[in-house]
């Protein structure tokens, strides 16, 4: 990405665009008050965060027993009173979620890739599905403190041990196969990337034709296997993006605050939410939507405006679609494919 000399004043700026992620499947409700659980409760959870600001919703489901969902039809029916209770809204499902069985005599598909695929067949269908790139360790605990996780699930040996060790299984032909479905459903693969050698995979699905659409991401900043919540690592991964992508920062904790008080500066967009960040100042608890009226007001002290649903859509450039490798990198912003005997950088020609 690049910075004119009029970047960072608000009126050259897009609309902050504010994800949430309220869910938290990382935790259990007896690891906060703001974890909702009935249906009721999840739905109303939508309503307040959109009350607040948040323009972009990121899903998850929960069972009564308060234990993660994976069952098609839970997300089915979440999705279905979202789409009437925050119309407006974009409604992106995380792309972590298994699916098993229902129902006597089902096979068993959420042993394999197959069950992640499903994804691509939720109906009504979400906006987006987030999908992680690369076979990668995603070890969270390596940046947690006590302060972080202590009185919480995450702090427990058992749960800490398992967060130790947990890798994000996303190999070529997972992603590959991922997106080809989620293309043909409609549905808006959301990039979430570590690192550069991530986005360097990503240009090359562009490249060889396997993903023709926006680009859309979140820099991930949770350490363990991923860029840690350094700005070196935040500015290395904007001169790595391409002028025609979204970039929203994620981070972990409370490094949240800053790493989106720069974002909001530069012109990217800010995620927030329970599932990343429990805590307001040290040691004082901050709900969902608390944190999302924080970066509110961060983004008003800079005069920057808060994206209206219909700005986040446009923004996003939700339904398009490019029918070839090369029209997508053009729109993207990365230069074109070398041709055959070109040399030097190939660089594209005004039309």
């Amino acid at each position: 990405m690049r910075f004119l000399d009029d970047s960072l004043l608000p009126e050259n700026q897009e609309p902050l665009v504010i994800q949430v992620a309220p869910y938290a499947p990382s935790f259990f409700p007896r690891d906060s008050d703001d974890i909702p659980v009935t249906m009721d409760e999840q739905v109303q959870k939508a309503v307040d965060c959109w009350n607040a600001g948040a323009t972009v919703l990121h899903v998850h489901v929960r069972e009564l027993d308060g234990k993660g969902s994976k069952r098609l039809s839970m997300f089915n029916e979440l999705l279905g009173r979202l789409r009437i209770a925050v119309p407006d809204m974009i409604l992106q499902v995380g792309g972590s979620i298994s699916f098993a069985p229902e129902g006597e005599g089902k096979d068993a598909k959420w042993l394999g890739d197959e069950a992640r695929h499903m994804l691509a067949e939720l109906d009504p269908k979400p906006d987006q599905v987030t999908i992680a790139i690369n076979v990668n360790q995603m070890n969270v605990m390596e940046l947690l403190t006590d302060d972080d996780v202590g009185g919480t699930s995450m702090g427990e040996p058992a749960y800490r041990e398992a967060y130790r060790e947990m890798t994000i299984p996303s190999g070529p032909a997972f992603v590959e196969e991922h997106l080809k479905r989620l293309q043909a459903s409609g549905i808006q693969p959301h990039f979430m990337l570590g690192d550069v050698g991530q986005l360097e995979t990503v240009e090359r699905l562009v490249r060889r034709g396997v993903y023709t659409g926006p680009l859309v991401l979140n820099w991930v900043a949770i350490g363990g296997g991923l860029d840690g919540p350094n700005p070196r690592n935040m500015m290395e991964f904007i001169n790595r993006c391409p002028e025609g992508s979204v970039l929203t920062i994620e981070g972990l904790m409370r490094s949240i605050y800053p790493l989106n008080a720069m974002a909001i500066a530069m012109g990217l967009h800010a995620r927030v939410g329970i599932e990343d960040n429990l805590w307001g100042r040290k040691g004082e608890r901050m709900t969902s939507v608390q944190q999302i009226e924080k970066i509110v007001r961060i983004s008003r002290e800079l005069y920057r405006d808060v994206a209206t649903g219909e700005d986040a859509r446009r923004i996003y450039r939700l339904g398009e679609t490019y029918k070839s490798a090369d029209e997508t990198l053009a729109r993207i912003g990365w230069p074109p494919n070398r041709q055959p005997g070109e040399r030097g950088l190939p660089l594209r020609v005004a039309g």
